[in-house]
């Protein structure tokens, strides 16, 4: 596997490790942006809510996509295109499966307990929006792997 692979899968990690650290309603990322003098992310894009779990989800779908068709077209012997497509496929299931396995625990857990681990932010399509995030990461990657075989096929010729 490349080293960009697993630096993706890393990066994923260390996203994923700061929301757990902080619970994901609460990471204070407005406050670091705040601390390099930079605007707030919420405020300029009209975000009501602490929006890191979102960001998660993107990084899932971008980071996971690339590690993924790598390993399909390695492993698998898969063109890069099927790679890729079954990559974003891969994303788009596992994210759903997330979704279930996060409502069934809340179903399960106890009232606090639920809203401790979920973040309960008041949004009804909370799980429609993170798959869309994950969904968005991995085409994202999808068509950055697209563009660079093109652009390497063109630069043959």
């Amino acid at each position: 596997m490349p080293t960009s692979a697993v630096v993706c899968i890393a990066l994923f990690m260390a996203l994923h490790t700061i929301g757990g650290r902080y619970i994901y309603s609460y990471v204070p990322y407005e406050r670091w942006l705040a601390a390099l003098g930079l605007p707030s992310v919420d405020h300029a894009l009209g975000l009501g809510r602490n929006s890191w779990d979102r960001l998660v989800h993107f990084g899932f779908g971008l980071l996971w996509a690339w590690p993924i068709a790598c390993w399909l077209s390695r492993h698998r012997g898969l063109s890069s295109a099927l790679a890729t497509y079954i990559a974003v496929e891969f994303v788009l299931a596992g994210s759903a499966i997330y979704e279930i396995f996060e409502w069934q625990l809340t179903v399960i857990m106890a009232g606090p307990d639920a809203d401790a681990y979920n973040g309960q932010q008041g949004d009804v399509w909370d799980p429609q929006k993170d798959m869309a995030m994950a969904g968005l990461g991995a085409l994202t990657t999808a068509v950055w792997l697209s563009l660079r075989r093109h652009f390497q096929v063109s630069s043959q010729v």
